[in-house]
């Protein structure tokens, strides 16, 4: 590979930076690679459109938090014009982009405005993949949004209310059993922040259950958690998961979720359990606006549909076209594509800003190099994994750079001061202080039996539920 990129010749329009309008670069999505690519333009001689379906940055990698009662919403939360109100080169629009023209360089917004262009870069992320099944999305909620969060600590705080209530063992039971699939980092964040939650924090709120008796499966389809993660480090989580009381199930698949019986697949045996909360975090998908670049432009898409982009981010053919982040499939730099985390959209973002002021200036241009510093997962309180390199951490020591690191990449100084505040609180206390239920107060499946089950007998079409479910 080429150490520059030559200087693309762009369309006459591309060009209005040199007559008396700036250069228009327009950017959808206000996430972690779109705002810093905002903020790597300040003070240039640009005029910068950030366009976002949401007015608020969000920290999605303490989403789990959240969901568990760790953290408000507001915590993790930035409004973009806050954020941005310093640049004053920057317009914060807030809509959804349906469609764009690469041609005659516009986007369309969902309210029927168009928006010119100079220079586009679009960013807007991933979503849940339920691999064909996606029906279960109602039954399993996935968190890559603050709704998604709030939606995940409605049903696990309402399942500890509703087996308080509950008469019968067996149903208690299914209420107080949780399931997250995808063992990656954010289901073993999401399955470690659970079995504190149950085993420690609500464990002398109730009378009438025994949350310490609360059953969480982590299930995941590869051979072991984290598998982006070193073997090594692998166990470790494994151990530490285990000793917070997390029943780990590795080489396992859902094949099915009907209400609340999960069938469940390792090898050649098929088994089914009972469980009140199924949270999903086992594969992710591109965003929408992913094919409809490829429709405009020709751009190939990978099977999680995400664009494949050239060296310097830029779509193939359209040198002022750009993909960054969880949208780009990025794979000119290893022997795989670069992985859908905030850190590579970060650097991604402030790369594109340092291309674009080059490219204003005819000046040539590297391709992205990204620099990779580590990677990490938080099981419980002081136990974590860290992949730094050369240095492969676990325990307390992971878990303190792992506090340090997050709240450092807070976007506003008040998340940082709000974040730290709470974690000390709830290190000394062990408390979670937003245990809120909020929404309507119905559960996924029903709670009492249907009439089909409660007749005196199985029928032969029927056979009976606890024949055919196995105790986890």
């Amino acid at each position: 590979m080429s150490d520059t990129l030559s200087t693309p010749q762009l369309s006459p329009m591309a060009q209005s930076y040199k007559g008396a309008q700036p250069h228009h670069v327009v950017i959808v999505g206000g996430g972690f690679g779109g705002l810093y690519t905002a903020k790597s333009l300040k003070g240039k001689n640009v005029q910068v459109t950030l366009i976002d379906k949401r007015n608020f940055h969000l920290f999605q990698p303490l989403l789990y938090q959240v969901a568990t009662g760790g953290l408000s919403a507001g915590d993790i939360s930035s409004p973009l014009r806050a954020v941005l109100r310093e640049q004053q080169n920057v317009q914060v629009l807030m809509g959804e982009v349906i469609g764009l023209d690469p041609d005659s360089q516009h986007i369309e917004l969902k309210d029927g405005e168009t928006i010119a262009y100079d220079s586009l870069i679009v960013a807007t992320g991933v979503k849940h993949h339920y691999f064909g099944k996606e029906h279960w999305a109602d039954i399993a909620p996935g968190i890559k949004t603050v709704e998604d969060a709030l939606e995940m600590r409605r049903r696990i705080f309402l399942a500890f209310e509703a087996a308080e209530k509950e008469a019968d063992p067996q149903r208690r039971k299914a209420l107080q059993t949780f399931v997250v699939v995808g063992g990656g980092p954010t289901g073993v964040e999401l399955a470690g922040a659970l079995a504190e939650l149950a085993h420690g924090t609500l464990k002398h709120d109730f009378r009438n259950i025994d949350t310490a008796q609360t059953q969480i499966l982590l299930l995941e389809g590869m051979d072991r958690v984290l598998p982006p993660y070193p073997p090594e480090l692998s166990v470790e989580a494994r151990k530490s998961l285990e000793a917070l009381g997390v029943t780990v199930r590795t080489s396992t698949l859902v094949t099915n979720i009907d209400g609340d019986v999960i069938t469940l697949k390792c090898g050649d045996q098929q088994e089914q359990i009972l469980a009140g909360t199924v949270l999903w975090a086992a594969g992710m998908q591109a965003s929408p606006l992913g094919k409809v670049v490829a429709e405009k432009t020709g751009a190939e898409l990978d099977r999680a549909g995400r664009v494949m982009v050239e060296s310097d981010l830029s779509v193939p053919g359209y040198p002022n076209f750009y993909v960054l982040g969880d949208l780009a499939h990025y794979a000119h730099q290893g022997d795989r594509p670069l992985p859908g985390t905030a850190a590579v959209a970060m650097q991604q973002g402030e790369y594109l800003g340092k291309v674009i002021r080059k490219r204003l200036a005819d000046q040539a241009v590297v391709p992205f190099q990204y620099k990779d510093y580590g990677s990490m997962a938080v099981i419980g309180r002081n136990a974590a994994v860290a992949n730094l390199g050369l240095a492969k951490i676990s325990g307390f020591p992971a878990w303190f750079i792992w506090v340090f690191v997050h709240i450092y990449y807070l976007i506003e100084f008040d998340n940082k001061l709000l974040v730290m505040t709470q974690w000390a609180w709830n290190y000394f206390t062990r408390k979670r202080g937003v245990r809120l239920i909020t929404g309507d107060d119905d559960l996924p499946f029903e709670t009492e039996p249907p009439e089909s089950e409660a007749q005196d007998g199985p029928t032969a079409n029927q056979p009976e539920k606890q024949q055919t479910v196995a105790k986890i």
